[in-house]
């Protein structure tokens, strides 16, 4: 098993950090998040050689799934997440979609919700699945211990927080995922997220105007 590796290709007007996590030895990795742009994501996935075992999301907003049933078409791999509670939104992706004046969204079937406590991988890189509602219902975190490694998404940004004022968002809710799930994995925890630079959880327990 060689080290894992973390590609950010930003897709949609809304500049989505869709993330190709791979190993490094054997290629093989998954996609997190693919909001649309599918032809640009196949490119990126060919020209490096890798070779896809999943699609994972996140939350069902339309910058963050509203590509994944064309990605799943064209690789031919199952799609994972996030938790069964953000089903109605995955269901209204094109309608949203054509809401921002964004073509070429569709709505996402996931073939298998997740849920807290569950546990995904792609070859010997194991994540823990939490549930960390509060930007969305149904949102999913990917936690990897061994590399001190997560994906959050919208959950947590660098300086900031998730909005709450779309459709099932709630503050107080998004506050206690953070504090309760998130923080309690250590300082040193370094993390992607669904827009923007990444950083660490430290940082962001000490600094984050949200959270201090």
């Amino acid at each position: 098993m060689g080290e894992m590796r973390a590609g950010i290709v930003p897709v949609t007007p809304f500049q989505q950090n869709c993330t190709i996590l791979f190993d490094e030895a054997t290629k093989r990795g998954v996609v997190v998040d693919p909001g649309g742009d599918v032809e640009t994501l196949t490119k990126v996935i060919a020209e490096n050689g890798l070779t896809i075992e999943a699609i994972w999301l996140t939350h069902g907003h339309l910058d963050h799934a509203g590509g994944a049933m064309e990605l799943k078409e064209a690789l031919g791999v199952d799609i994972i997440g996030p938790h069964e509670a953000d089903a109605p939104l995955l269901a209204r992706i094109a309608d949203q979609a054509r809401n921002y004046g964004i073509e070429g969204l569709a709505n996402c079937t996931p073939d298998r919700y997740l849920a807290e406590g569950e546990k995904v991988s792609f070859g010997e890189h194991e994540f823990e699945v939490l549930h960390c509602p509060g930007h969305a219902p149904g949102h999913v975190v990917y936690y990897n211990r061994a590399a001190s490694f997560a994906h959050v998404g919208d959950v947590l940004f660098a300086g900031s927080i998730g909005r709450t004022d779309l459709p099932g968002g709630d503050h107080d809710t998004l506050i206690r995922s953070i504090k309760e799930k998130l923080l309690p994995l250590g300082d040193e925890i370094g993390f992607i997220c669904g827009h923007g630079p990444g950083g660490r959880f430290g940082d962001e327990r000490r600094n984050n105007p949200f959270l201090v």
